[in-house]
């Protein structure tokens, strides 16, 4: 399936509608610092850091991107539940890491403290993994 990695800088109503189901969707581990859900896309949309995976002009994926000068770092990676393990997440990660080293930078993984899992699945998938919050 054909995802396509995106900037959610000016997203329409259903955008915003398909990033409230996706973080709705989201573990309760996965959302510190923010109180919940909405927080982060508020966040992510004002500070413009905020990216998503598209398909069929929907938004099924999503997630923090912070570009600093030499590595970027990729948090909150969130796919809906009824999407999920169909390569929105993978594509996400292929995408920024692409993009990250186009522009001379690192990508680096934020893994929720006590997300051991997480952690074997990132180092697995060779992915730098950032100080764990």
């Amino acid at each position: 399936m054909p995802v396509y990695f995106e900037s959610a800088e000016q997203p329409s109503t259903q955008d915003l509608a398909d990033l409230e189901k996706i973080y709705a969707d989201a573990p309760a581990w996965l959302l510190p610092p923010y109180a919940n859900g909405n927080a982060l896309l508020e966040q992510g949309l004002a500070q413009k850091t905020l990216v998503a995976g598209r398909f069929n002009s929907r938004l099924l994926g999503a997630a923090l991107l912070e570009k600093q000068t030499d590595r970027w770092l990729l948090s909150h990676l969130c796919v809906r539940e009824l999407t999920r393990n169909r390569g929105v997440a993978r594509r996400i990660v292929q995408e920024a890491s692409r993009l990250a080293a186009e522009a001379g930078a690192a990508l680096e993984v934020v893994i929720p403290e006590g997300q051991q899992h997480l952690c074997d699945l990132a180092r697995e998938k060779s992915l730098i993994i950032a100080k764990t919050v």
